[in-house]
């Protein structure tokens, strides 16, 4: 198995073929607690998702799907989401050609199944909010907030203006969280970067990324900037220690930056 350990090898592609993919798992990662799927559904295609070791939050990142749970029918469009325990399954298919980025953790018999509209017109507060400011303000919708119950994830979407930084200043949640960013609305050639380090006050990789790559963050601190007319977008997936440490108030800045 290759040294996962450096910076530089953090980064995942993603498959764009039809079907479901195993993306990251603990056993290809330094992650030790966070699992990435990427499915890729064809117009009227179905999938059947269950995984009983694992909770999961999924969200459409392109086209539309319906899902059914337990007889009953949701319509997800893009950014929409779901939350599924480990001991539930749930039928997908697509309404269009779809894609979904699905993380996953440790299912612990927390929560219910639920799924959620990507509505910013919600007012902020736990689901929507706006962090930072200009240079690097971003707007992040909450698909499995620490409000929601769950069992290790906190999961959302974050997306930052043009050619700016998200996740600025650099923080780090080493002691309590690793994560996920899975990229979206980026195809190539046009990227946006995304700057891994373990060290305060030093940036040890930067990993140019567009549409379905996913780098991990199993320690230290991970900002964010598009190049110009980008905004940098994506799925992030956080998996707790434990859980009392499942929450979303937990980074560190780095004080180079702060």
């Amino acid at each position: 198995m290759a040294d996962t350990s450096h910076p530089s090898q953090w980064k995942y592609g993603s498959p764009d073929t039809a079907g479901m993919h195993e993306v990251i798992t603990p056993d290809n990662s330094p992650c030790k607690l966070t699992w990435v799927f990427r499915l890729n559904l064809p117009k009227n295609s179905r999938y059947e998702l269950y995984k009983p070791d694992l909770e999961l939050n999924g969200a459409v990142m392109e086209g539309s799907v319906k899902l059914i749970h337990e007889d009953k029918t949701y319509q997800l469009d893009k950014l929409d989401s779901f939350f599924l325990p480990g001991t539930q399954r749930i039928l997908i298919e697509a309404r269009e050609d779809a894609f979904l980025f699905i993380g996953g953790s440790l299912d612990e018999g927390k929560g219910i199944f639920f799924t959620r509209k990507y509505d910013l017109s919600l007012p902020l507060g736990d689901i929507h909010q706006i962090h930072g400011e200009p240079p690097c303000k971003r707007e992040v919708f909450m698909t499995l907030a620490q409000q929601d119950e769950g069992s290790r994830l906190i999961c959302g979407i974050t997306i930052g203006e043009e050619g700016k930084w998200t996740s600025w200043p650099p923080h780090q949640h080493t002691r309590d969280l690793e994560e996920v960013y899975c990229f979206f609305d980026i195809p190539k050639p046009q990227a946006a970067f995304h700057y891994s380090s373990r060290k305060a006050g030093e940036f040890e990789h930067v990993h140019p990324v567009s549409t379905g790559d996913c780098v991990v963050i199993p320690e230290g601190y991970h900002p964010t900037c598009g190049m110009p007319g980008v905004k940098s977008s994506y799925f992030w997936i956080m998996a707790a220690h434990s859980p009392a440490s499942r929450r979303y108030d937990l980074a560190v800045n780095d004080p180079h930056f702060g």
